[in-house]
């Protein structure tokens, strides 16, 4: 909810921690954002993320010469998007229940539930969740070229033309050659949050 609500409109924010609700439905959403949100801090301060998005970084800087993108910004989404790509691929995740699982959500307690937490206009957010879950995005996730689509996306968030046709070549080379060196070891992190979440 964190990360799509900001996908929704930038200028959205939501505080869980200082939300409490006698309701169990929207309760159960802020204690998912906040445990959305501890993940994110055990995630973005881990040796592992810090690791490989400089290393990322580093090979990825030969590819994006003279792109307005910093270089940082392009490796700390790679990172989490070959995560994602690699999750699917080995069957950690499956797109289709993830989807399925959203699907599920009620659309009348997500309103309440951006009402409760100070959203103005819950509407934009609902009109968004519902073409997210038409596109089905992750779906793509299993291709390294939908990689770089997907970074150059983000992108154009900020930068109007992030990057050449020849860079994008250049990305993907990189993307798909990194995602060789995460594959041994990527659940690592993933055990590794979990043991910070649950002692085991």
């Amino acid at each position: 909810m964190p990360d799509l609500l900001k996908n929704a409109d930038k200028n959205s924010t939501i505080h869980p921690e200082k939300l409490q609700q006698v309701n169990n439905d929207i309760q159960q959403i802020i204690n998912g954002c906040k445990k959305h949100l501890e993940v994110d801090r055990y995630f973005h301060n881990a040796v592992f993320f810090k690791h490989h998005a400089h290393q990322l970084k580093l090979e990825l800087l030969p590819a994006i010469i003279d792109s307005p993108v910093k270089p940082f910004f392009l490796s700390h989404i790679g990172v989490e998007l070959l995560l994602d790509n690699l999750l699917l691929t080995n069957q950690h995740v499956a797109a289709d229940d993830f989807y399925a699982q959203l699907n599920y959500c009620s659309t009348e307690v997500i309103r309440n539930f951006l009402f409760v937490s100070g959203i103005s206009n819950p509407e934009v957010f609902i009109h968004f969740f519902e073409g997210f879950k038409q596109n089905r995005y992750l779906r793509t996730y299993t291709q390294t070229e939908q990689l770089t689509y997907a970074l150059k996306r983000v992108c154009m968030r900020i930068w109007k033309d992030p990057f050449t046709p020849a860079q994008e070549t250049a990305i993907t080379q990189v993307i798909n050659n990194y995602r060789q060196k995460l594959q041994p070891n990527f659940m690592d992190i993933f055990k590794e949050i979990e043991f910070k979440l649950t002692g085991h």
